[in-house]
């Protein structure tokens, strides 16, 4: 997931005073600002979760039950998941549904104000999407052309964004900012054909029943839209519903999250040039307020002017906006780690270069590791050459082919398609990790280091020379 920020502009008051608790807290604060954050704290959940499974049979034995516990969630006589729900379907079924809440929300920014809502800036990186995604499974498929392992073509489809983008923020100057919303943008398009894929492909048996009131509530959500509801708390609510006619019915409850966003309104409650002139007036109200002889914590009229403050801020934000904010951290931060120590923790065991031999396991790696950048460089080379998109400034092809292979890093989701492709073959579902495992290290390790050639980019970032300029010339 991915977030931009700003370093021109301020988030805190800086000349404050840092009280102790502050002090102590505010490396962590500054750890949690990194672009690279996210994919550290997964990365670390992984390293803990295959130490676990690894660590004896003790060890694996009590992590597959952490992973199989029961857990009974229910009322009288009725239980979620019909009585059935362990931790492992908890968290693949209801925390990722957050997750994909997010991905949905990013993915409805992006068409309707982001990079993907130009159609000659959109053009390159849903090109490199898609050859990012038909390649590796193509390749895939040709390791396992009628073998039992056929069924999981989709699980080296995706590219995690968190370890992708956190392999670029290492790189410092060394990448053009414009190479970091290149793929960015590429992952979202990933992302979303992904979810294409695991609504047409692997969803089981549909009940329509539960479809029918998935749709009611769909458009009830439609219209609490379009009659300006603004809340949260409005679309939640309906939103937990629909999660559980997702559940029920067949279709992957995670979708749920993505029809969500769907319907999250884009637009504020209040225009900009009236939060501006009532923001200014209630700064004004604080200024006149100022008594020498009273602080903050006396003094009505200033509070009541940061209240005026603090609720304009709020209500000129969409909805969106807001949610796509407030989501960030308990999905990269918990969610997206807890998913990793739940699904990551391989147990190795025999003999590893036979098990690497598997066609399952060639498959994915060759389909990330060989197929992604192939796919993704091509598909790109293609859309410049006939005239339908162009690198941006500072981009080479080598910086492409660094960002391909950074691609190939497939983690969160090509784990999760791994889930829903092999659920009923431990096996096969262990074979498509350890390719997930080992493609993605080989994709970071090729990706650092052919960018780790490329020049120094010359010109400066946008954050570090204030807002762009046209310039005359151009």
């Amino acid at each position: 997931m991915s977030m931009a920020v700003h370093s021109n502009i301020p988030t805190a008051i800086e000349d404050a005073t840092p009280v102790p608790g502050e002090r102590l807290t505010r490396p962590f604060q500054r750890f949690a600002a990194l672009s690279s954050a996210g994919g550290i704290v997964l990365l670390i959940c992984t390293v803990v979760a295959l130490v676990w499974a690894n660590s004896g049979e003790a060890a694996y034995e009590s992590y597959h039950n952490f992973v199989h516990a029961h857990m009974d969630i229910g009322v009288g006589g009725w239980h979620l998941g019909h009585g059935h729900m362990t931790v492992g379907h908890f968290i693949n079924d209801a925390l990722m549904a957050i997750f994909f809440l997010l991905v949905g929300l990013e993915i409805k920014r992006e068409i309707l104000v982001g990079e993907l809502s130009d159609i000659k800036k959109a053009t390159l990186p849903i090109a490199g999407a898609i050859g990012g995604m038909v390649a590796p499974a193509l390749i895939y498929v040709m390791f396992n052309l009628g073998a039992e392992g056929i069924g999981g073509w989709g699980v080296p489809m995706a590219t995690d964004i968190a370890f992708a983008l956190g392999i670029l923020a290492l790189l410092g100057r060394r990448v053009p900012n414009s190479l970091r919303i290149f793929l960015t943008s590429l992952a979202i398009a990933d992302d979303l054909g992904a979810l294409i894929v695991i609504a047409l492909f692997y969803t089981e048996k549909v009940s329509f029943g539960y479809l029918g009131i998935g749709a009611a509530i769909v458009a009830l959500l439609v219209a609490l839209n379009i009659m300006g509801f603004k809340r949260a708390i409005w679309f939640l609510l309906p939103g937990v519903f629909l999660w559980y006619c997702f559940l029920e019915s067949g279709v992957h409850a995670t979708i749920a999250g993505v029809v969500l966003a769907a319907t999250i309104p884009v637009r504020p409650r209040v225009k900009v040039s009236r939060y501006s002139a009532y923001t200014r007036a209630a700064l004004d109200c604080f200024d006149k307020a100022d008594d020498p002889t009273q602080d903050i914590r006396t003094n009505s009229s200033q509070r009541a002017a940061v209240f005026a403050i603090e609720k304009n801020s709020y209500d000129v934000l969409p909805l969106l906006h807001r949610m796509e904010h407030g989501l960030h951290g308990w999905v990269a931060f918990l969610i997206i780690p807890i998913f990793a120590l739940a699904n990551a923790g391989l147990h190795v065991e025999g003999d590893v270069g036979a098990a690497i031999s598997e066609k399952v396991t060639l498959g994915v790696i060759a389909g990330l590791f060989l197929g992604k950048p192939l796919g993704i460089t091509l598909a790109c080379f293609i859309a410049v050459k006939l005239g339908l998109g162009s690198l941006s400034k500072g981009v080479t092809w080598r910086h492409m082919i660094g960002a391909g292979c950074l691609g190939g890093i497939g983690f969160t989701m090509a784990l999760f398609i791994a889930n829903l492709g092999f659920k009923n073959n431990e096996h096969l579902l262990t074979d498509a990790k350890l390719g997930i495992l080992i493609a993605s290290a080989l994709s970071a390790f090729a990706g650092l280091a052919i960018l780790l050639t490329c020049p120094e980019k010359p010109e400066p970032e946008p954050d570090e020379i204030g807002p762009l300029v046209e310039s005359p010339n151009r």
